[in-house]
Parts: structure tokens; sequence; C-alpha cells
């Protein structure tokens, strides 16, 4: 089956005939959809032409771009200046422009154009690929960064190659209310200032793998609201953000699988380091980047089903988590790790009158498999 594309929108054309406003205005619906539809223009370069695009023509000594409509008529933008990447379009360009004839079919650069007509202005778009930085900081000899993106925040933990937590803290934003141009915005300034942090702390940047935006905005938080706001975020946008603005930077960005990162934090490091959730998920992403395996504590080992417990450690803390689900994390700050018992439930884990009857009751038939050696 063949899917059709509609140039101006296939929500706009259908607009016509499913809008009040454009069905007892016809000729409204016209302008618009002709507005929709030639409103922009994008020009693909070549790397034969002589400044990467036979069409459009850039000067950088005098900042003007110089082009010509298919009526014919020559067009030339003053002052043209770009607010981001100047220097990445003026070095493009030239090193296009100097370039000998017989090499730019191999070697040369293809530089395209978009113009955009928004009504009270024009936006002009120069694209151009970038070759990535060579002397990127790989090196995990000090230790790493690790990061764990959220709806309204990112936390980031500092840990040395020991695996040992140096410092944690977060990076606070709301895109509640935002448009698309002022989230973006926000999220260019937040990446900014995480990555010239790790270029201070001379580490390359950890975080969870891309394809985790499912995961994410499915059930992050379990409420409406929340899930709402996580479709706002831009997940991958940030993550694009942060990656661009390391490469410049020379700061590597490594990728983890994101397993039980949550749940294993929450569970093993908020009471004993005394930070967030997330900001526990982020040492844990640290930690999984240096190698790190996170062990069960013996006394959650002594719950597990005799079925769980030759399983990979990640199975093992899928059970716990499922146990303890119905905990609420004010309660996980003071989970007790080291119960002296022989025998006890995970129950006894808590201090009592912390859980609530119902949850207690639930936890406390969860009995250990054998003592603590």
């Amino acid at each position: 089956n063949t899917k059709s594309v509609v140039f101006g929108g296939k929500k706009l054309f259908k607009g016509q005939h499913t809008l009040h406003h454009y069905r007892n205005n016809h000729k409204l619906w016209v302008e618009d959809w002709e507005q929709s539809r030639y409103s922009k223009m994008t020009i693909s370069g070549r790397k034969d032409a002589k400044y990467g695009d036979f069409v459009f023509t850039y000067v950088s000594e005098t900042k003007n771009l110089h082009f010509t409509t298919l009526n014919g008529v020559a067009v030339d933008i003053p002052n043209l200046v770009f607010p981001y990447g100047q220097e990445n379009v003026e070095k493009a360009i030239q090193t296009q422009a100097d370039m000998p004839s017989h090499l730019k079919k191999e070697h040369g650069n293809a530089i395209a154009w978009s113009v955009e007509d928004h009504g009270d202005y024009y936006l002009f778009k120069c694209i151009l690929d970038i070759p990535e930085e060579e002397n990127i900081n790989h090196s995990k000899s000090d230790g790493v960064l690790g990061v764990d993106l959220n709806v309204d925040h990112i936390a980031w933990s500092n840990m040395n190659v020991k695996g040992q937590l140096i410092k944690s803290g977060v990076f606070e934003f709301d895109l509640e209310g935002k448009s698309s141009g002022q989230a973006t915005k926000m999220i260019e300034a937040e990446a900014i200032r995480l990555v010239d942090l790790a270029v201070k702390l001379n580490k390359p940047i950890v975080i969870e793998k891309l394809n985790t935006t499912k995961s994410k905005g499915s059930h992050p938080y379990g409420n409406k609201k929340a899930n709402k706001k996580m479709s706002m975020f831009a997940y991958r946008k940030l993550i694009s953000a942060i990656k661009n603005r390391a490469n410049k930077m020379g700061v590597a960005v490594c990728e983890v699988n994101p397993a039980y990162t949550s749940q294993i934090g929450k569970i093993k490091y908020i009471k004993r380091l005394g930070i967030s959730i997330h900001q526990a998920a982020s040492y844990v992403i640290a930690r999984r980047a240096m190698g790190f395996k996170e062990k069960l504590p013996p006394v959650l080992h002594s719950l597990l089903p005799e079925k769980i417990v030759g399983l990979h450690h990640w199975a093992q803390w899928k059970w716990v988590s499922r146990c303890l689900s119905d905990v609420h994390t004010h309660c996980l700050y003071q989970i007790e790790l080291s119960i002296p018992s022989k025998h006890y439930s995970m129950s006894d884990l808590f201090p009592p009158g912390v859980l609530p009857d119902l949850v207690e009751k639930g936890l406390s038939k969860k009995e250990s498999r054998k003592p603590i050696a």
C-alpha cells in the first residue's frame, strides 16, 4: 500500500470539510492552505557547487545571502548572521569555495538552505554536516558523570573511578505551558549547564539509551498529569541537545541499558546516601557505565524465592521491586538493610508503624529463605 503525502498537511486539507469556520468561508481556507503549502522552501546542496549550493550564495565577508527565484528575480539578503553556528557556516562555505573543482565531487560539502515565510518575517536556515570533534574525552580514569533525565529536571551524579559518589545535584526547569520554541531554548540551556559541568570535572557523560523514550512516556509516575508533562518534555530533543553540545565541547556521551536503574537506586541508595530517587538513578547509571554490578544486599537476597536465586541480578531486582511497588517513597528512606535476626519477613525491613497496615500485611508473607551467614 502506498501512503499519500499532502503538501500543506492532511489535517488542514480535511479541515475544509470538517471545520465550521472553513465550511462557512472557503476563501479563508484557501488562503490558509496556500500559506501552509507554499510558505516553506528547501533547496538541497551539491558537493560540486562552488559554495555548496547552485541556488544560494552566502558571502562570509559581507554576510550577504543571494539567490534567484524561479521567475528570474534576484534576491539579496543583507547582514544575515546566524545566532547559533555562524562560525560553522562560514568555515564550511569557505572550505568549499577554496577546494579545487576536481576534488569537490568526492570531498566537497553539500550545503542546503531553507526559507520559511512567517508572515511578519522570514526565517533562513543553513543546513550542513559538521565533522565530529576529533579530541573527544572518553577517559573514565577519574570516573564519570551519570545523568537521569526527567519531566522537570536533570539529576546528575559525579562518581569517582572506585564507584563512590562524590557529589550529586539537580538542574530544574519547567516546560509546562511553554511553546515548542520556548521549550527548545530551555532544553538547550540545561544541556549547556550539564556539559559545562562535565568539562569542569573532565569526565564523560553517561545517559540512558534513547530507546527508553516509550517507557519514559507511557507510565513514568502512574498519573495522567505526569504523563502529559512527559509528552511535552521532548525527551529525544533533550538527548540531542546534550550530544550536540558535548560534541562541540569535546565531551564523550556514553549510553547504558536503563533496566531497573530507578528501582535499584531508590531501594539501595536513597537512604544510604540521602539523595532523591532520580539522583540515585543517575548514580546507578554512572556505576553501570563503569562496570559495577548492583548485587542485592544479603537481607534482600535471602528473601528471594529459590527459582529466582540463580538468575541474573536484574531479574532479582525485578522481583524485589515488584514486592515493594506499593511502598511509598518516603517509607523507603527508612528501610533497614542490615537485620541481625535469623528469620524475618520483608515487612521487618521497616520500623513499626511506617507502613500502612495492608502493605505491611502483604510484605509479611515474604519470609526469608534461610538465615544470613
